[in-house]
């Protein structure tokens, strides 16, 4: 019997630390950084990616129209729900936490203590819309683009 894989995922291969390629997401404030690990987050499918936010960095309130799953990798991971960012609603997830995050949640993160690395797994299409227009960087910046589908984080994988 023949198996249909995953993208990505058809022969083992391991993603270090050092293989992990960190790039600039438009729909993410200055310097706060994204990385494919596996899949192609604009398709149908599953993928993984790891977001890197640096200490004081807040993602305004924002949606996904996808189901997520965050497992926080290193510093500690602020979220909280809902329309308006309120500093006092956010709760303080450590490294090892996992947190399910249903499609279409207003949320909003805060590197309130230290930057923050989360790795995301979902099935694509990834999406993020932002409540206030406003505070939606890809209006705001122009650093350059990043192309998930042609960028990828292990080495071989490149579109």
């Amino acid at each position: 019997m023949t198996r249909n894989h995953q993208p990505d995922q058809a022969e083992f291969r391991a993603i270090l630390p050092e293989d992990i390629d960190w790039k600039p997401f438009p729909a993410f404030p200055r310097g706060a950084r994204l990385a494919v690990v596996v899949g192609h987050p604009t398709e149908p499918g599953p993928y993984v990616v790891r977001v890197k936010v640096p200490d004081g960095t807040k993602l305004m309130p924002h949606k996904h129209p996808e189901d997520r799953i965050y497992t926080v990798m290193s510093g500690v991971f602020y979220i909280g729900l809902g329309e308006t960012f309120d500093g006092d609603k956010v709760k303080a997830y450590p490294p090892g936490s996992v947190i399910v995050l249903p499609g279409e949640t207003w949320h909003f993160h805060w590197a309130k203590s230290g930057e923050y690395v989360t790795q995301v797994t979902a099935i694509g299409p990834l999406g993020l819309e932002y409540h206030d227009p406003h505070d939606d960087p890809r209006h705001h910046h122009a650093e350059a683009a990043f192309d998930p589908v042609r960028h990828r984080t292990a080495p071989g994988t490149a579109a």
